[in-house]
């Protein structure tokens, strides 16, 4: 997967990014509890929605947010959600998206970003690990919330 590049979520592709299959147990691990009772506070003003595209082929989303006056620090600049395809998975394709991201809120002015993540065997916890997040804190349902320093 050479040939990567990311395109803002529309018409043409949300079929396909809605459509991308996960790995058996992956799909327990989608969203985290907490994003489930904050997606009110997600609006578009604030919403960063991508594909990743593999030539043109959808093979990942990502969606980030970027609020500065969220009264959550963890949702101020944060990795909201990342779908990567079974197929596409260990092949760049979700380090290629996370950093892109960190790009957007570089140039945003954040100073880190976030994600929120379920702990568990098929859980994405050594992606975050690998590519640089660190464990900063937990949710109270549990759930693991790191950081990237940009």
């Amino acid at each position: 997967m050479v040939n990567l590049r990311l395109e803002p979520l529309s018409a043409t592709t949300i079929v396909a990014a809605n459509s991308l299959t996960l790995l058996p147990g992956q799909e327990q691990f989608v969203t985290p509890t907490s994003y489930e009772i904050a997606e009110d506070s997600i609006n578009p003003l604030t919403s960063w929605p991508r594909v990743v595209l593999d030539g043109d082929d959808v093979v990942g989303f990502i969606r980030g947010n970027f609020d500065k006056t969220n009264n959550t620090p963890e949702f101020q600049s944060c990795l909201w959600k990342i779908n990567v395809a079974a197929a596409a998975q260990g092949s760049g394709v979700g380090k290629f998206a996370v950093w892109a991201l960190a790009d957007e809120a570089r140039a945003r002015g954040f100073e880190q970003l976030t994600v929120i993540w379920e702990p568990g065997e098929d859980g994405p916890e050594k992606f975050f690990t690998h590519i640089g997040f660190g464990v900063i804190g937990e949710t109270q349902y549990g759930e693991k919330i790191g950081a990237l320093a940009l």
